[in-house]
């Protein structure tokens, strides 16, 4: 059937979201599609893969691309995890950089000067977690230090818990964005493949469930993904760890440990997918896993 709307007066686009680790990228993210489909943690790092999110407004269509928090890389692999996260800015209309307002650190300045190369000049800068602020005017010292680098930029206050400044980033990044129809479905939430989700959330239950015990050496590969009737779906997923004592971490006394996260993921899976879940978990030991380019393909970690 075809769609007769009238999208002349309609905007879409794309919207790179970057800032460092731990600076709320994921959980406003989560807000404003009002839809769990990142993966959100207290520990920083967390996101590895490029999440696209999409808001449907009633004249706009947001898709946002949620990028990894960007580090100084320590190994190859996080030079890989990093030169996504920038290379995914070349090609979007808008670019929604998020500092913290208790302060700037080096980081932030790092990728400030970063995005001085790029030729896009769409740049908004929010300001996140405003609510944990005593007094509003603690963000100005933030604003002076950034617009040092960017100036001539508008910085927004926003608490994605408080949802403050949440209307106002959707207004401005609106105008940011070209005339167009829709680039998806208005009923799509996110076009990110099930098996990368499946593996962020099975992540995010690991590292809530195992705090400080296990590094960030894990990686999760969705092996199968079959939907055996309209409302289940069989998942079977391997947890890569470098060492064994991680896997009997991660296993733990009698399988309690791998149960507990089994149980958290699936919960979360289904409520996402919106079907029951029957959610099969392995853990291997590879040491070199993050040398594996084939392996990094699979899980979404390169192109």
């Amino acid at each position: 059937m075809m769609d007769n709307t009238d999208y002349s007066k309609f905007k879409a686009g794309f919207v790179g979201v970057v800032g460092k680790p731990n600076v709320g990228k994921s959980t406003l993210l989560n807000t404003i599609i009002n839809q769990k489909i990142t993966i959100v943690s207290p520990k920083p790092q967390t996101t590895r893969t490029q999440m696209r999110g999409v808001y449907n407004g009633e004249d706009v269509q947001i898709v946002f691309i949620d990028t990894p928090g960007i580090t100084k890389p320590k190994d190859r692999f996080e030079e890989l995890i990093v030169g996504a996260a920038y290379s995914s800015l070349d090609d979007v209309d808008a670019i929604l950089f998020l500092v913290e307002s208790k302060g700037v650190e080096s980081q932030d300045l790092e990728i400030a000067k970063k995005l001085t190369t790029l030729k896009n000049p769409n740049i908004v800068i929010g300001i996140t977690k405003v609510d944990l602020l005593k007094r509003r005017e603690d963000i100005l010292p933030v604003i002076d230090s950034i617009s040092k680098i960017l100036p001539d930029k508008e910085f927004l206050p926003l608490s994605s818990l408080k949802l403050i400044g949440i209307d106002t980033l959707i207004k401005k990044l609106k105008d940011l964005l070209p005339f167009s129809p829709p680039l998806y479905p208005k009923d799509r939430v996110t076009d990110v493949w099930e098996r990368i989700l499946v593996a962020e959330i099975i992540r995010e239950k690991i590292f809530l469930f195992t705090h400080q015990e296990i590094p960030y050496s894990t990686a999760v590969e969705v092996e199968e993904y079959k939907e055996r009737n309209e409302n289940l779906v069989y998942i079977k997923a391997k947890i890569y760890v470098e060492r064994q004592g991680q896997k009997a971490i991660l296993i733990g006394k009698n399988g309690e440990m791998l149960k507990k996260i089994g149980q958290a993921a699936r919960i979360d899976i289904s409520e996402t997918i919106g079907k029951r879940v029957y959610l099969d978990l392995w853990v291997k030991v590879d040491k070199n896993w993050k040398e594996k380019k084939e392996l990094l393909k699979r899980m979404g970690y390169i192109p």
